[in-house]
């Protein structure tokens, strides 16, 4: 069944990503060129996520923008319209315990390299949003609100999101006091209410920084080793 994509919000319709960055890119003769975006870092639970999309040079698809401005109703609507457009897409992931035992600056280049092996594409260039090439390829251009701007970065964006969303709400049932059916495993009042309460599930990332401030009871708090406190 095919969702209908619901009208743009008035303070979104002049607020399009463009392909100004994919068509420099494309006009120097690159063809598989990447956009990637990660959702999940500030997560206190679940996987971190990155989405990896190569749009068409032939053809545009309207009301796509940066994931975080538009509702989760709006990302849902999207996704499949999204995904049918791309030439190509795929999100990798970290696990919590992976991010607790890398850290999150290898952690995130494990998810980016997960997600980009999923092209089945040899990867000519990839856009990415923010300052920091967490890809580590060389062959990587940084884009400062990539995700708002560039229209691969923005359907990676939704792509990742909205599978990272999926994920988390299907724990809620298994992990019901932690409310990841609202909060996808992000901090708010009720998750932390739940952790100190009754400690972290298999799905926390029990290195991160919030844990020693909260109260435990009875259940032991981890640390990482030495070793991997250097990672951070």
């Amino acid at each position: 069944m095919t969702t209908t994509v619901p009208r743009l919000r008035p303070s979104l319709r002049t607020k399009a990503p463009g392909v100004a960055a994919e068509r420099t890119l494309w006009d120097a003769g690159l063809q598989a060129v990447v956009g990637v975006d990660e959702v999940g870092r500030g997560s206190w639970a679940g996987p971190l996520t990155v989405g990896a999309a190569v749009i068409p040079r032939d053809s545009r698809i309207y009301k796509v923008r940066d994931s975080k401005q538009l509702t989760e109703g709006e990302r849902e609507a999207m996704f499949d319209r999204i995904a049918g457009w791309v030439e190509r897409w795929a999100v990798g992931h970290a696990t919590a315990h992976e991010c607790d035992a890398l850290g999150m600056s290898e952690a995130q280049r494990l998810a980016t390299d997960r997600a980009l092996d999923g092209l089945g594409v040899e990867v000519e260039h990839v856009l990415v949003d923010g300052k920091w090439d967490f890809v580590g390829r060389g062959n990587t251009t940084t884009l400062v609100r990539g995700d708002a701007t560039s229209l691969s970065i923005a359907a990676a964006s939704i792509l990742a999101k909205v599978t990272r969303d999926r994920i988390m709400r299907g724990h809620a049932d298994a992990y019901p006091w932690y409310s990841f059916e609202s909060n996808k495993g992000y901090p708010c009042p009720r998750h932390r209410a739940a952790l100190q309460a009754i400690g972290p599930s298999t799905l926390h990332r029990k290195t991160w920084a919030f844990m020693p401030a909260l109260v435990w009871t009875g259940v032991p708090e981890c640390r990482p080793a030495p070793e991997t406190l250097a990672l951070f």
